[in-house]
């Protein structure tokens, strides 16, 4: 191959890649399929293998994907975001792990779960999970309920209850709740006997004018705020999880600065605005 074919085949392998992710940030899953496949008969490509493969699964082809996670992890076997797959889809097309929601499919969250705003955005563990099989189906970027029961506030998944946010955090956003704010949540990370969320707070009742319900202590990683970015395929935590956040109070925090006076008819937070 000439220095010319050469540098035409990388110039065509970086337009690929670039097509190929802005698909999948769209959510045009078919059309991805196709382009990370044009993209590997240029040569192996474990981006690509991963992008193809979440690709796959998100259309429900569980078998074409585990087949092609499969031969990432044959070509690499340092690749994590393969292999956690693999034990994953294995599991999914056995027809070991019961289906999630009336189709199978949960329903995915908008990017805007995913934009950090410092107090109203924060990460929390997932505790008494269902067991592993259950948890196989579930994805980073899967849209979560979050409902209280009594001061246990617990997170669903389509029809299926998954388990309870952690204490440090349910308790505090229990209240909160209690007093009539609302929340949205999303997974960012499955790993395995593992589910992390991000909750983000959509509306603010008045009754919890300045009260904060993620101290600036508890800030947000931001290893974990990566759906789809460029040369990686959706999150499946490719990466070591950093250290815990620092243990909080239960306590609902007030706000340091003066605050302005409440008036009788308050502009109220508004609804998360809808992707373009």
């Amino acid at each position: 191959m000439t220095l010319g074919e050469t540098d035409t085949t990388g110039r065509q392998r970086r337009h690929l890649s670039d097509l190929a992710i802005a698909q999948a940030t769209q959510g045009e899953w078919e059309a991805a399929v196709a382009t990370n496949r044009e993209l590997l008969e240029l040569g192996a490509d474990t981006d690509a293998y991963n992008r193809l493969g979440k690709a796959l699964a998100e259309l429900g082809r569980h078998a074409e994907s585990l087949e092609v996670y499969e031969q990432a992890l044959a070509r690499d076997a340092t690749n994590r975001i393969a292999e956690r797959n693999v034990e994953r889809l294995r599991v999914i097309v056995a027809g070991q792990a019961a289906a999630v929601g009336g189709d199978g499919k949960p329903e995915k969250a908008t990017a805007a779960h995913f934009i950090e705003e410092m107090g109203k955005t924060g990460h929390a563990r997932m505790i008494n999970l269902l067991p592993v099989k259950q948890l196989a189906p579930l994805s980073p970027g899967d849209a979560v309920e979050l409902h209280l029961d009594g001061k246990v506030l617990l997170a669903r998944v389509g029809e299926v209850e998954i388990g309870q946010v952690e204490p440090r955090i349910g308790s505090r956003l229990a209240k909160l709740m209690n007093g009539g704010n609302r929340y949205e949540a999303a997974i960012t990370t499955v790993d395995r006997d593992e589910v992390r969320i991000i909750i983000h707070e959509v509306f603010t009742h008045p009754s919890n004018f300045g009260k904060v319900s993620f101290p600036a202590s508890a800030t947000a990683r931001a290893a974990d705020v990566r759906p789809y970015i460029k040369g990686t395929a959706l999150r499946y935590d490719d990466e070591e999880e950093s250290e815990e956040l620092e243990e909080e109070s239960e306590e609902v925090e007030e706000l340091d600065t003066t605050l302005p006076e409440f008036s009788a008819e308050p502009d109220l937070e508004e609804e998360l605005l809808e992707e373009p």
